[in-house]
């Protein structure tokens, strides 16, 4: 049986610069010690993570200027697929610091190059073309400026004609109106759900009613992220669990995405959410073990793999929560 095909869109790619410094100092000169470069943006992590771990995938969004250029260089090194659309302006940087002593990491991230309207109808049209046709479509990430705030909803509603599923991992209005065209899977975080549901999720039985909250909007699998916890998946038929092993975070960028490729690596291929929740906790997990936005290494995902704990929870728990007991 051939390997599903991936494709990822990041309309907002970047050029991420990871800083270590040996103790910051604010308000004062700081010396880095070490500078590495990689491809960013949510889609293109997906795509690496995928790519990583030997699926299919291919990278699409905007790219522009010598900033972008060197995106393209970047992930063309890393041998992964990228089909973007040029524009006039130069794709954003963004600076990761991390200070080695204290462990802490400080993001800066910036808006994005402003997408015109021919630039964004060419983007529409290379989406409509897309060749082969991929199995399942990842989105998410912040906007750049000129895109309407519609259009991951445009995106999964125009996929759906096409009998293709969408993934969707965004957060604020984003989320909140492209869940509303209903895609296959929504992954927000703890934070990103309670924002979406208007309402605190401080328990585990609480996530659980807010996954479960979710799939009632028209969402066949919700997934809510816990970080060190690991993740809380839902349909209409089970609730699972899944929680990795502890281990020491060199750095958090990037294990969201990681959880995603490994989402959608089994759920592309019709494997069981079991199997996709297990091998999502083991990417997002190897990824908080590499420094920077290196995300994960195979390796480390195939040692972590047996150690993850996927448990579904049991009928009898599932309609005390639902009764609100």
């Amino acid at each position: 049986m051939k390997e599903a095909l991936i494709a990822t869109i990041t309309l907002n790619p970047s050029l991420d610069q990871h800083i270590t410094v040996d103790g910051l100092v604010m308000d004062g000169t700081n010396r880095w010690s070490r500078l590495h470069r990689y491809a960013g943006g949510k889609g293109i992590d997906v795509s690496r993570a995928i790519h990583e771990m030997g699926g299919r995938t291919v990278a699409y969004g905007f790219i522009g200027g010598p900033v972008g250029r060197a995106v393209e260089i970047l992930l063309d090194e890393e041998e992964v697929p990228f089909s973007f659309t040029p524009v006039q302006r130069e794709t954003r940087t963004n600076f990761i610091i991390t200070d080695s002593k204290t462990s802490e990491q400080t993001r800066i991230d910036a808006p994005g190059p402003h997408i015109s309207k021919a630039e964004f109808e060419r983007f529409q049209r290379k989406m409509r073309r897309m060749r082969p046709s991929p199995d399942l479509i990842v989105m998410g990430g912040s906007l750049p400026p000129g895109i309407p705030n519609n259009v991951y909803n445009s995106i999964i509603t125009e996929a759906k004609t096409f009998r293709v599923r969408a993934i969707l991992d965004s957060d604020a209005q984003w989320l909140a109106d492209g869940i509303k065209a209903k895609p296959y899977l929504v992954k927000p975080n703890v934070r990103e759900a309670e924002e979406l549901l208007g309402r605190e999720l401080p328990t585990e039985d609480a996530i659980i009613k807010g996954a479960l909250d979710i799939v009632d909007m028209g969402i066949e699998i919700a997934v809510i992220s816990r970080g060190k916890d690991g993740i809380i998946a839902a349909t209409s038929n089970e609730v699972l669990t899944a929680v990795p092993p502890e281990v020491k975070v060199k750095s958090a960028v990037g294990a969201g995405d990681c959880t995603i490729a490994g989402l959608a690596l089994k759920l592309a291929n019709e494997e069981s959410l079991s199997k996709a929740c297990r091998l999502a906790v083991a990417l997002g997990t190897a990824a908080v073990l590499t420094p920077g936005t290196e995300l994960a290494r195979r390796s480390d995902v195939l040692e972590l793999l047996p150690l993850v704990k996927v448990k579904k929870i049991n009928p009898n728990r599932l309609s005390r929560i639902i009764a609100g007991q």
